[in-house]
Parts: structure tokens; C-alpha cells; sequence
């Protein structure tokens, strides 16, 4: 009984850590916001949104995406992303994340609790 009740707790546990992962494709000139903005305006769903946490962008396609990092409407970090290149970022409470691009892009991204 225990192994058993241990075997679908793993299986819950990784599936959803599996559902905090999005993949996102960019048209030219477009900017997403990624968290913060509340609900049906978000790209990708931070379940840890409201506490600190981290967001992991890898930029999957073939060109440049900007993190842009804000609270409160006031920028305060800009990250250029190379294709092919993954950064991981602190969100802390109250922090938005937006993902621009000038040129069409894709990024896979998940989230993890900081």
C-alpha cells in the first residue's frame, strides 16, 4: 500500500512540474507578457506567481528575445537571449515578466520556486 500510494505521488509530482513548461512562438515586433498581467492575458502560467520563483527561458529559435523584467509599469532588468541560449531568472513577489522580440522567435519556458 505504501509503495504504491509512493509510486502515484511521484507520478503527480512529475507531471506537474511538466505543466509549468511552455512553448511560446514570437511573430516580428511582438512582446508577450509572460507573468503579472492576471488571468487570461497570460502566455505562460507561473504557478508560483505571488511568491518568488524563478523563470527559465531558452530561446529555441533562430533569433535574439529580450527578457524584460518589471514591477510596477518601471523596467528593471533587460536580458538579451542568443539562440540557443537559456537564462534563468528571480522573480521576486510583485515582479511581471515580458519576453519581446523584433525578429520572429520561440521560447520554451518553465518556471521553479526560489
Amino acid at each position: 500500500m505504501k509503495k504504491s500510494l509512493f509510486i502515484l505521488l511521484l507520478f503527480g509530482l512529475s507531471t506537474y512540474s511538466m505543466s509549468a513548461q511552455t512553448i511560446l512562438e514570437f511573430e516580428s515586433s511582438q512582446s508577450m507578457s509572460i507573468t503579472g498581467k492576471g488571468p487570461g492575458q497570460d502566455a505562460a502560467i507561473n504557478p508560483y506567481f505571488g511568491s518568488n520563483s524563478f523563470g527559465i527561458i531558452e530561446n529555441i529559435g533562430k533569433n535574439d528575445l529580450v527578457i524584460r523584467i518589471q514591477k510596477e509599469g518601471k523596467v528593471l532588468e533587460l536580458i538579451t537571449v542568443k539562440p540557443k541560449e537559456t537564462e534563468k531568472v528571480e522573480l521576486l513577489k510583485g515582479y511581471e515578466l515580458y519576453l519581446d522580440s523584433k525578429k520572429k522567435s520561440k521560447a520554451k519556458i518553465s518556471f521553479s520556486k526560489s
